[in-house]
């Protein structure tokens, strides 16, 4: 019997690195994604292939009942050890989908290349949590850590607002469809972003005001979701780059690369790599393309709606 099991990428568009300590942020599922087909194996283990978008295989192993069930911690952290640790996780909250099985085979397909960011790992995690019938947002607590946004993100078909309250998840979907979403691009910057390093970056740098800091990000997050006008749209995503760059005392992503740009760039997720969401009056693929910035996408092409 073939199991089918799909989750969805993620763009996190504010509340970057406070939404760890409890800050509303404002994501956007994206049309991209990954699947993960089971089907019964034998040999009490796990024949996995990986494929990315072009259906090359970029990951392929076999992993043993015995290493989920014991998860001996490994000196060099790999693809199969990650692996095996989120598989190791999920059997501890369910423990039925290998002890009343005789083996399985696993394959995991990208809609989306690889680097791009969108959420490799988290659309993983969500698939092996439907599958094995357990909570995602745990299985993330006791495996990766995060805030559990992009879980958030794999699980909606629409915008959402997430904050964590008593470290639990709160979701609220959203409705945005603003009339200028034709001005609103993402371009993909070529360069992948460590998350865990950008973290880390984020607990070095939090200063005293972090109360203040969250309810700055929260008015702004209001200002971006309620905008009824590009400009006040281009405006609110401008105070939320200012902010957050204050914080982490790091340039803007405008100000170190697109200086001379004729509108907005807003970096999402960690700083510094992956995608940007791009505000602007006239469509910026010339300028993005002379720059070396080859792969832009539409609001309509990258974005889930309802």
């Amino acid at each position: 019997m073939k199991r089918t099991f799909y989750s969805n990428g993620k763009l996190l568009i504010t509340g970057e690195y406070l939404v760890l300590d409890g800050a509303k942020a404002f994501a956007l599922p994206t049309k991209f994604g990954q699947n993960l087909i089971i089907e019964n194996g034998s040999n009490q283990e796990i024949q996995w292939k990986s494929y990315n978008i072009d259906e090359k295989i970029w990951f392929e192993d076999t992993i043993s009942f015995n290493e989920i069930i014991n998860n001996v911690k490994a000196e060099i952290e790999t693809v199969k050890t990650t692996l095996t640790t989120i598989l190791h996780e999920a059997y501890l909250l369910n423990p039925a989908f290998i002890d009343n099985a005789n083996g399985y085979k696993a394959i995991t397909q990208l809609t989306f290349p690889k680097n791009w960011g969108l959420g490799t790992s988290s659309t993983l995690l969500n698939n092996i949590a439907q599958w094995t019938q357990i909570d995602a947002f745990t299985l993330l607590k006791n495996s990766f850590g995060g805030s559990g946004y992009d879980i958030a993100c794999a699980q909606n078909d629409s915008p959402i607002i997430y904050r964590l309250e008593n470290n639990s998840p709160i979701v609220e979907s959203i409705n945005f469809n603003p009339d200028f979403s034709q001005n609103i691009y993402f371009v993909y910057l070529n360069k992948k972003q460590s998350s865990k390093q950008a973290i880390s970056a984020y607990y070095n740098n939090k200063n005293n005001h972090l109360s203040k800091n969250i309810l700055d990000n929260n008015k702004i997050t209001d200002a971006v979701i309620k905008a009824k006008t590009l400009k006040e749209f281009a405006q609110s995503l401008q105070n939320h780059e200012i902010h957050i760059s204050d914080i982490l005392e790091l340039q803007t992503i405008k100000e170190k690369a697109f200086p001379d740009f004729n509108g907005v760039v807003k970096s999402l997720g960690a700083w510094g790599g992956d995608f940007v969401m791009v505000i602007s009056k006239d469509d910026p693929g010339y300028y993005f393309v002379s720059k070396g910035y080859d792969t832009i996408l539409t609001y309509d092409e990258m974005i889930l709606r309802e």
